[in-house]
């Protein structure tokens, strides 16, 4: 929950994780188990229950309950009760070293975090070269992926109070930069998500050198110190980098104690909502409601509630079925560079060398860079129409 939204929440709301998170209510105008058709036994077990706690002794957030499968049924709903009494197959104990392998994400304390170093200079050639084709001139966004920047963090932090209740009113900024509250997740996602086609390709020094790099466009300072274009990154400096969202955000749930704290915050409804439980008038009076004051009117073109398609030109050619999914999915890589190019014959002549049902597959199944479907959701067939709009436009 980010601080400056928090705000009181609702019967709506607070309804909502109630029911879902199968809360006992002991306020005034709950509903008892029967009432909410659960069975009667059940119910009987639950209305007794005034602390709730799970397996590990732990409070549950909410209030939530753990309900004991009775005649069947957990609460309302039928339960397979050989599934719960079968006992897990966890698999072999892994090793230390297949751990190892898996533990690769960074902490905020700097575990995870190698050594290494790059510096500004030698980050903005890497991001020319691997990341300007999505994130746009430096960090300024492109299409589908989001942008790095929007200037001055330490000022677009201040953004994030804004709320556009007017027609001209300016919005939060949040990037990196002004929303991130820590800088760990920066280094971790490049070095293992990035670049998107080829994830893990990065040395240690070349991701240092994209994290100095995108700082720099941030115009962040690290321990005073302005990260020009001639600053060199290495763990000690990165670990000294704080973001002006750091403490942006609640409960805290970093380090050994963060899931204590976030407990407790969640099971004080005070936090987040009116102070108390409720599901039936749970609001005095009137409810105020809060309207948009200067509606925007003037959109060129206007408005319209039509929803007849544009009519086609006489004599015009219907759109390729796989043009569309090409333009949203496949462009930001295939017109970039990467892989074969809507245009380039010679390229296509070569691939099709394989035969087209193979060429299918290698997409479908990815191959080299290319991650399965192109890292799409496009169904097989979508996939297929796709590559063959490819294929016919660089006849």
């Amino acid at each position: 929950m980010f601080k400056s939204y928090r705000k009181k929440i609702i019967t709506s709301t607070l309804l909502a994780s109630t029911v879902f998170m199968g809360t006992v209510c002991n306020a005034s105008g709950a509903k008892t188990g029967a009432e909410l058709g659960m069975n009667p036994a059940v119910a009987s077990v639950s209305k007794s229950i005034t602390k709730t706690y799970d397996f590990n002794n732990k409070a549950i957030v909410d209030g939530g309950v753990y309900y004991p499968i009775v005649d069947g049924k957990t609460g309302a709903y039928y339960a397979n009760e050989k599934a719960h009494k079968t006992p897990f197959n966890k698999g072999k104990t892994a090793t230390a070293n297949e751990q190892k392998a898996w533990d690769i994400d960074v902490m905020p304390d700097g575990t995870g975090l190698p050594e290494g170093s790059g510096s500004v200079e030698d980050g903005d050639e890497l991001y020319e070269e691997k990341c300007q084709s999505c994130h746009g001139d430096f960090g300024a966004g492109n299409g589908l992926y989001p942008k790095l920047t929007a200037g001055n963090a330490y000022e677009g932090q201040k953004t994030l109070v804004n709320q556009r209740i007017t027609a001209d009113a300016d919005g939060p900024t949040r990037n990196f930069g002004s929303y991130w509250p820590r800088a760990s997740t920066l280094w971790w996602y490049i070095k293992t998500g990035m670049p998107h086609q080829a994830p893990m390709s990065l040395s240690n020094d070349d991701v240092y050198a994209l994290s100095a790099y995108i700082i720099n466009i941030n115009e962040l300072t690290i321990d005073g110190e302005e990260v020009d274009d001639e600053y060199v990154l290495d763990r000690a400096k990165f670990l000294k980098l704080k973001l002006p969202n750091h403490d942006g955000f609640e409960p805290a749930i970093d380090g050994k104690n963060g899931q204590d704290n976030a407990r407790k915050y969640f099971n004080n409804p005070a936090n987040y909502g009116n102070g108390y439980r409720c599901m039936t008038n749970c609001i005095d009076g009137k409810p105020e409601i809060d309207r948009i004051g200067s509606a925007i009117s003037d959109f060129t073109p206007p408005l319209s509630s039509a929803k007849d398609l544009p009519k086609a030109k006489a004599g015009a050619k219907a759109e390729h079925p796989g043009k569309k999914a090409y333009d949203d999915a496949c462009s930001m890589c295939h017109a970039n560079g990467m892989g074969p190019q809507v245009g380039d014959k010679e390229a296509w002549i070569d691939t099709l060398k394989k035969g087209i049902d193979k060429v299918y597959e290698n997409g479908i199944t990815g191959i080299n860079g290319m991650p399965p479907m192109g890292g799409s959701a496009l169904s097989n067939e979508k996939f297929k129409e796709v590559v063959d709009y490819m294929i016919e436009a660089s006849k």
